[in-house]
């Protein structure tokens, strides 16, 4: 894999793990909605890329954008499969934390790297039972590149569920990644919030 395309891939994953939550709980989701969703937390993800301010702050600022908009529940049992439904309720709220944090410094950790990119939102389409939000990622010394948005509003409320980079699911990248800690760890849960803790 090319430098240039973990570098895409972690900038627009930073976005795609802010993405999400525009109540609207007795209304099926429009595209009007579903865009403006996209367009709000593209905005915020764009002001802290701009912000100038020194990395850890950027890193703190972003995982208050993941937690705020974010399904970060339903993104983290999707990394973990089916290994997910073997969870007590005290290991589900750990790990949900512990992924919660290690995707915040994984991806916050690249912002120095793309001050001066954007990303632009160009379109919307109903896809079956989901909306796909087109997007145009810029950024300094590469071509643009096109990043979709997929949002839907079955857990009651829309959600950004996952983010195709160059025909790359941001969702199946990380399901490889938690895969391959657990295996690391036996199969262990604990061991892999433990290590979540400290990953990123």
């Amino acid at each position: 894999m090319t430098i240039s395309k973990v570098s895409r891939r972690g900038f627009l994953a930073s976005a795609a793990a802010s993405l999400a939550v525009l109540a609207t709980p007795a209304l099926a989701l429009t595209d009007a909605q579903a865009k403006s969703l996209v367009d709000r937390a593209v905005a915020d993800i764009n002001k802290v890329i701009a912000s100038g301010k020194p990395l850890n702050s950027m890193i703190r600022d972003f995982e208050k954008i993941f937690s705020k908009y974010a399904d970060v529940n339903i993104i983290a049992r999707s990394a973990l499969g089916p290994d997910a439904r073997r969870l007590t309720s005290s290991q589900s709220r750990a790990y949900t934390k512990a992924f919660q944090g290690y995707i915040a410094r994984k991806y916050g950790k690249r912002f120095n790297e793309f001050v001066g990119g954007q990303i632009e939102v160009n379109g919307v389409r109903k896809v079956k039972s989901f909306h796909e939000v087109k997007g145009t990622a810029r950024l300094r010394g590469q071509a643009p590149f096109e990043v979709n948005f997929l949002v839907s509003d079955k857990s009651g409320s829309s959600k950004f569920f996952d983010m195709i980079i160059e025909g790359i699911s941001l969702r199946l990248s990380e399901k490889a990644e938690i895969g391959a800690m657990l295996d690391k760890n036996k199969g262990d849960i604990n061991a892999l919030i433990a290590e979540l803790k400290k990953a990123g």
